[in-house]
């Protein structure tokens, strides 16, 4: 048995997630089928972060166990003729054998797009959340100041989530503007159910002025979801890279 490691990128919109569903479109459907088809045998991949419907991803990682031979670069071009043309795989990696997408990750970096500006796009509205109302960045920035370290994040966690605990260390906040759009990035050890998207509406809030950046540090110490802000819509979050610890064996780039 071999293990081998996947980056993929996919555009979200439309799939109603990442985790296999019966009668619905997921990444992790198509991704399984075209490998039953590529290797002429029954696959089951893991993820390294379930992403929700139409949420896309730059790095998406799956890691998955095989009895195939076939070398990693004629399984980079096989599956990338076989995949959607909405999915894609960057790299195919040999593995060890206790290499786990999801289990062995020490992080993730995820970036959430944001158009603002009076008129919307219509090409990018798949990609985005369109504000229209002017958006206090510099107040924005310094809410995520509080934001970052090592914190309980069970205000910024969806309703009804099972979890061990909600404490997360967020390593990384930024948001910058390019043009029209304003971009947050998060990078993090782990992350809560629609974490990242409580995080950016609860920012845009306060954009917007109608919360304070100091009221971040107050909704953080109450762990009540009723106090942060709306969930951003899911299409204008990505995630962008999985991060790893160790080296890898051997890998095919495409």
């Amino acid at each position: 048995m071999r293990t081998l490691k996947l980056v993929l990128e996919y555009d979200g919109f439309d799939y109603c997630g990442w985790q296999v569903q019966p009668d619905a479109p997921t990444i992790q459907g198509v991704l399984e089928q075209a490998l039953a088809k590529v290797l002429g045998e029954r696959i089951r991949v893991n993820g390294a972060g379930r992403t929700d419907a139409k949420v896309h991803a730059w790095g998406q990682v799956a890691s998955f166990r095989c009895t195939s031979q076939m070398p990693v670069g004629a399984l980079l071009r096989a599956l990338n003729s076989t995949l959607p043309k909405d999915v894609a795989v960057h790299e195919v990696q040999e593995t060890p054998a206790d290499f786990h997408a999801r289990f062995s990750a020490s992080g993730k970096v995820y970036a959430y797009r944001i158009l603002n500006r009076p008129v919307r796009s219509p090409l990018r509205l798949r990609y985005v959340w369109y504000v229209p109302q002017p958006l206090d960045v510099p107040a924005m920035m310094l809410a995520g100041v509080a934001l970052q370290g090592t914190h309980d994040f069970a205000a910024f966690q969806a309703a009804g989530s099972e979890v061990h605990t909600t404490a997360r260390t967020l390593t990384e906040l930024s948001i910058s503007r390019d043009g029209d759009e304003i971009i947050l990035r998060c990078a993090a050890n782990g992350f809560l159910r629609h974490m990242v998207r409580t995080i950016v509406g609860t920012l845009v809030e306060i954009g917007r002025g109608a919360r304070s950046p100091a009221d971040v540090k107050r909704i953080l110490e109450a762990r009540d979801r009723r106090l942060a802000g709306i969930t951003a819509p899911p299409q204008g979050l990505y995630l962008v890279q999985v991060l790893y610890q160790g080296i890898i064996e051997d890998s095919a780039e495409g």
